[in-house]
């Protein structure tokens, strides 16, 4: 119920309250007075009868003129209390009547002169109004119905209440006009209000009332004002928050007092798998112990700090930070999987290095020194010389492979594009491998469609890439046959090499294309092999843009192949 509505209906149950009040009021004093003047009356109507009762005989057509004339119940009564007259009975009726001696008027009209009484008439049936004055002859008592008094008292309330309903009428029609005075500019003030509750801070009350409502508007007018500056602060202040907190590469968690996750950033959902919008239950976070302690510990007043932990294969470093006033808690989470790995990667580059360097430096060195010391038969001298030149080409090789792949890896090479004929650049890689294949018994073939002729790359790349495929696909292959082929795929041409050698067990099938990793180690440097020689496949590869891929049976062969996509004008 609206504002009006209430003070018209508040007013309508005051103005009603009233006017059935004063009804009552009025009502019950008209009633005394109207009693109490026709008491009086009766009082001085009976002195009258009294005073013409002068004779016995003749009662009771005295009480029947006497009636008449006053329009009033005349009774006389002798002092035994014997009916002689009564207007409203014939004479022959009188004798039926009860004795009156008992009466309560006539018995204090002859104990005081006058007597009064208010009850039912046991001869009319009626409730009536007695008045009864002392005679010289006995009592002369005048009584009236008090359904006469009790119609002008109806009478007298209806009136008063027409009148009360004509007033209520003007009053609440004026309450009306006051309610909307009152009203409309505290509804206002409320929708107002409200809109500034919901967020619109551009409202603002339009009305200039004298007083307290004046006051009103004024102060939400200014308080609109306060809350849209300082709401435009914290909005900035927050967004500025929020893109520092998402530009970081820490992960970041903001948890309430009460467990409930407030704020990720996208770094942290990226390492923590979380794809839920905030906020949400701590427990939902992940299921890591460490993790889950160490957030329990912050909320509880308990700081950690730098702690590893892994989650997802990644390994993390972990701080807690509990707010200040136990209003909850921050995590912090550090991506070292790349450190880690990095790590990793030079420990074992510098193992890896180190061991394909001792074996040809162990070599040369010991044939060195046995050229030194002693002097061998020329036929001895020439094989250990060969030894040592085969020794330090391989160095060389391995120097060389190594400076190729640092200078691809820095960014130092950019692949300089061109059309490169590949039935040429695959006809000089299968005369390059040809040699070394006719000694162990292996067939070199070249297959090149006519769709296929010709791709947009780095010329020096591609015949890397051949070189280093094919070389690879002949040191492994003890018999069979190797092919060097090209195809047009839909989205660019494939070059690669296919052999029938002895196969990449699975599990190794995914890290040939790493540094120094062999299947074989063994057998890889007895083939001459430095392990570098797919890592700069791939690197040469992908910086055109490609990829590259191996598929393996063991047993029956391998095939290596670099995806090179059409160049994009």
């Amino acid at each position: 119920m609206r504002l009006a509505q209430r003070l018209l209906v508040g007013s309508l149950v005051v103005i009603g309250v009233l006017v059935l009040f004063m009804v009552a009021l009025a009502s019950e004093r008209l009633r005394t007075r109207l009693y109490t003047q026709t008491t009086d009356e009766l009082e001085r109507e009976a002195r009258v009868v009294a005073a013409r009762w002068t004779m016995r005989s003749g009662a009771d057509a005295l009480a029947d003129s006497l009636g008449a004339i006053l329009g009033h119940r005349v009774t006389l009564v002798d002092s035994t209390g014997q009916v002689l007259g009564d207007s409203d009975f014939p004479e022959s009726d009188l004798g039926r009547l009860e004795n009156h001696s008992t009466r309560p008027e006539i018995v204090d009209a002859r104990r005081s002169g006058v007597g009064r009484s208010q009850r039912a008439s046991p001869s009319r049936g009626d409730d009536e109004l007695y008045v009864a004055v002392r005679a010289p002859l006995g009592t002369a008592r005048v009584a009236v119905g008090t359904a006469t008094v009790g119609r002008i008292v109806a009478d007298a309330r209806r009136q008063v209440l027409v009148a009360g309903a004509a007033a209520t009428v003007a009053a609440l029609l004026l309450a009306w006009l006051f309610s909307r005075s009152v009203s409309r500019p505290v509804t206002e003030l409320s929708a107002v209000a409200r809109a500034i509750a919901g967020g619109d801070l551009m409202r603002r009350p339009s009305l200039a009332a004298p007083g307290e409502i004046g006051d009103l508007a004024e102060a939400l007018h200014r308080m609109a004002e306060q809350l849209a500056a300082r709401l435009e602060a914290l909005e900035r202040n927050d967004a500025l928050m929020t893109a520092l907190v998402d530009s970081l590469n820490e992960g970041v968690l903001a948890a309430d007092a009460r467990g409930t996750v407030v704020r990720v950033n996208a770094s942290a959902r990226q390492l923590l798998a979380i794809d839920r919008p905030t906020p949400f239950a701590a427990e939902l976070v992940t299921r890591d112990r460490t993790l889950r302690d160490a957030l329990a510990g912050a909320l509880a007043g308990e700081a950690t700090d730098g702690v590893e932990l892994s989650i997802g294969g990644r390994t993390l470093l972990l701080t807690a930070r509990p707010l200040p006033g136990g209003g909850g808690a921050v995590l912090a989470l550090l991506d070292l999987t790349t450190l880690r790995r990095l790590e990793t990667v030079r420990r074992d580059f510098v193992a890896n290095v180190s061991h394909e360097l001792k074996t040809p430096l162990t070599i040369i060195g010991g044939f060195a020194e046995t050229l030194d010391d002693d002097d061998p038969p020329p036929e001895k001298r020439r094989q250990f010389i060969q030894a040592i030149r085969t020794n330090a080409q391989r160095m060389q090789r391995l120097v060389d492979d190594l400076l190729d792949l640092s200078r691809i890896e820095s960014g130092g090479w950019r692949p300089r594009v061109a059309a490169v004929n590949l039935r040429a650049a695959i006809a000089d890689t299968v005369a390059a491998v040809a040699g070394a294949a006719r000694a162990n018994g292996i067939e070199v073939e070249a297959m090149v469609p006519d769709d296929a002729a010709t791709i947009d790359a780095d010329p020096l790349a591609v015949r890397q890439v051949l070189a280093n495929l094919a070389e690879n696909a002949v040191r492994y292959t003890t018999a069979g046959r190797v092919t060097v082929f090209a195809r047009r795929e839909r989205d660019g041409v494939t070059i690669g090499v296919t052999d029938t050698g002895v196969g990449i067990p699975p599990e190794h099938l995914s890290r040939i294309f790493e540094r120094f990793y062999r299947v074989d180690p063994g057998r890889s440097r007895d083939a001459g092999g430095t392990g570098l020689g797919l890592a700069i496949v791939k690197h040469l590869v992908e910086s055109h843009g490609g990829r590259v891929a191996a598929t393996s049976v063991v047993g029956q062969g391998t095939t290596v192949t670099a995806i090179f996509p059409d160049a994009r004008g």
